[in-house]
């Protein structure tokens, strides 16, 4: 079986390229050609490797005649025609296991700088400003984590937690007996009963948009620290920031934002809503620029994941 011809509209790791190579891929590099050039080259090949620079919607899939597949280098397919690209036979690759280590550590670190107010405390410390007594911060242990989807994240920041001497607990509406030695499944109201902490780690689909909304915050029963590292769409803004207001919500970690690009590239912070403006301004959250899963060892194990992935596939067609 010939191997396929593969365009390349985002650049991945090297070793993504060495490794379809050396399998006798065709690859065709396009890492700034414009939209429009990539759908008149569309035809001519058997897949697509991509992040997210240009959005893989019915017109772009349409025009693939021949795309047998979609490698997207990460996890979240928002930009990606879901629907379309099932009806066409056109498989969607992805490759979340790549960043599961980094986005678990980069949550731990936004929850321990989020408990300690230690962005805060550095800002006011480089300012002149020696205080403690308003710094001081929450343990961990003791307390319940709550973990919203136990998949590749989910299951990874579990395990980070395993060593601070706290309760976890988790629910996933995709999963079943997915309870583990590291955190116990629990149904939502549980979740949402018991928690102290809440950690998000479900997909952008459009059942979740905005899954975590002013109904949802409202029917935990503590008062709670919630961290984002999952998309930002599904958490409502303005919500959370009436639970902040009223501190039902005692801070708040986000590391995406609903008012992202689909690129990821740009926010027009001045542009943006008065919820916005108001986690820029508030001491009780910290904020990280869509970079949990954005490490040196990420990248080299998106490449590493997609080029077995890829070779699986079609080798198994």
């Amino acid at each position: 079986m010939p191997s396929p011809r593969i365009l390349l509209i985002d650049r991945p790791h090297g070793f993504l390229i060495e490794a379809l190579q050396n399998w006798g891929a065709e690859l065709s590099l396009h890492y700034e050609t414009p939209r429009e050039e990539v759908l008149r080259l569309l035809p001519e090949y058997d897949g697509v490797v991509m992040r997210s620079r240009l959005r893989a919607d019915a017109e772009f899939l349409q025009q693939g005649r021949r795309l047998r597949f979609l490698a997207r280098e990460g996890v979240g397919v928002e930009h990606i025609d879901l629907d379309c690209a099932a009806q066409l036979g056109i498989e969607v690759i992805t490759s979340p296991e790549g960043s599961r280590n980094t986005v678990a550590e980069h949550t731990l670190g936004l929850l321990l700088g989020l408990m300690n107010h230690l962005a805060r405390a550095d800002r006011q410390v480089r300012q002149g400003e020696w205080l403690r007594e308003p710094n001081r911060g929450y343990e961990i242990f003791g307390r319940t984590v709550g973990i919203l989807g136990y998949g590749n994240m989910g299951s990874a920041f579990a395990q980070r937690l395993a060593g601070f001497g706290c309760r976890v607990i988790a629910y996933d509406k995709y999963k079943t007996d997915y309870g583990n030695e590291y955190a116990e499944a629990v149904d939502l109201p549980t979740l949402q009963r018991e928690s102290d902490i809440l950690s998000l780690h479900i997909p952008y689909m459009p059942a979740n948009h905005y899954f975590v909304n002013e109904v949802f915050l409202s029917a935990f029963s503590k008062n709670i620290f919630v961290v984002n590292t999952a998309r930002g769409t599904v958490l409502e803004t303005e919500a959370l920031v009436r639970h902040l207001q009223s501190s039902h919500v005692l801070g708040a970690a986000l590391d995406v934002l609903e008012y992202e690009e689909t690129s990821f590239e740009f926010l027009n912070f001045p542009a943006l809503p008065a919820a916005f403006q108001y986690l820029r301004q508030a001491d009780n959250v910290v904020l990280s620029p869509h970079i949990a899963g954005w490490s040196f060892e990420s990248k080299l194990g998106h490449a590493q994941v997609l080029a077995e992935k890829i070779q699986a596939f079609w080798k198994g067609r």
